[in-house]
């Protein structure tokens, strides 16, 4: 057995990986831009990480059985799979506590601007300097786009803060003490954005200059699902000349996110590089390496495997 993950990690999570899996299972970890052509010919598993997944790849996987990927499948090609006779399976959820904590902590860093006050005292300024805003959550208004696995978590935890949440789904939802709006409502009456969609080719750059002009002008956007779902120059030039608050962002429209990048320069802005779903370390999640492990199980022993994206 032969598993095949492509992706950048330093030393300590690729350790931490391995020593996952089973001793009797060759692991390989490989690099996006190291020639792994001969590492696929014989792998049974491909784990991939911001690759695309397309038939090019699959004509130098001839063994391959199963691909297996996080909660994400934008890189994945899911017909050019199915020609190929390849299983692809995400893990829908595993991660969603990681993501709604985050999404929370987001959120108290933000309005009770535990960023700057930490940079404040360790630059050794005097209090008597300080100039801040801050605010109680209770009675602030969250509006969620996207009420899936990590989306309804948000919306329990920001009742329990007493907050006012609002919901936004492509279908009807029945969620306690979330009240359904449409898209302008929710830019328009929330303080906090909270995005939780998926990125297909209806949703990319859905959160554009028209979202923002109606947003309120002191609002935040947090984005801990795909990048590409904001007009990234959009927001920026939004954020610059105030027509929103700011942004707490944990993923890009390119990953990693460039040293040039004009998000690493703005005030109002709290920046995570796509560590959400990964609260065990850096690029390391127990919970998601244990579900990879119980669906190749399941695949080598001929059956269902759990999260399944196309028919096999």
């Amino acid at each position: 057995m032969k598993i095949a993950i492509i992706g950048s990690f330093p030393h300590a999570a690729k350790e931490q990986i391995i020593n996952r899996f089973p001793e009797a299972w060759e692991v390989r970890i490989l690099h996006p831009y190291e020639a792994a052509e001969e590492e696929l010919r014989d792998a049974d598993v491909l784990i991939p990480e911001h690759i695309k997944i397309n038939a090019a790849l699959l004509e130098k996987a001839p063994r391959l059985k199963l691909i297996q990927t996080g909660a994400g499948y934008d890189n994945v090609n899911l017909e050019d799979c199915t020609r190929y006779g390849v299983q692809v399976c995400n893990a829908a959820g595993v991660n969603a506590n990681a993501v709604a904590e985050h999404v929370m902590a987001f959120i108290l860093c933000w309005y009770k601007n535990i960023t700057y006050l930490d940079s404040f005292l360790k630059a050794h300024r005097d209090e008597g300097e300080l100039q801040y805003k801050g605010a109680e959550l209770s009675e602030k208004t969250i509006g969620i786009i996207g009420l899936g696995n990590v989306g309804k978590k948000v919306a329990a935890y920001c009742n329990a803060f007493h907050m006012n949440v609002l919901g936004y789904s492509h279908k009807p939802f029945d969620i306690a003490g979330v009240q359904q709006k449409d898209l302008d409502s929710i830019y328009r009456e929330s303080d906090i954005v909270s995005i939780h969609i998926p990125l297909n080719e209806s949703t990319r750059h859905m959160i554009d200059s028209h979202a923002f002009d109606k947003m309120k002008s002191d609002a935040v956007l947090i984005n801990t699902s795909r990048g590409a779902v904001i007009d990234q120059d959009q927001l920026i030039l939004a954020i610059k000349q105030g027509s929103i608050g700011g942004a707490c962002l944990d993923v890009y429209e390119d990953e990693p996110l460039s040293m040039d990048n004009p998000l690493r320069d703005l005030n109002h802005v709290i920046l995570t590089p796509h560590t959400a779903g990964l609260p065990d370390g850096v690029k390391y999640h127990k919970k998601r390496y244990d579900f990879f492990i119980s669906n190749i199980k399941k695949v080598m022993n001929g059956e269902l495997p759990e999260c399944r994206l196309n028919q096999i």
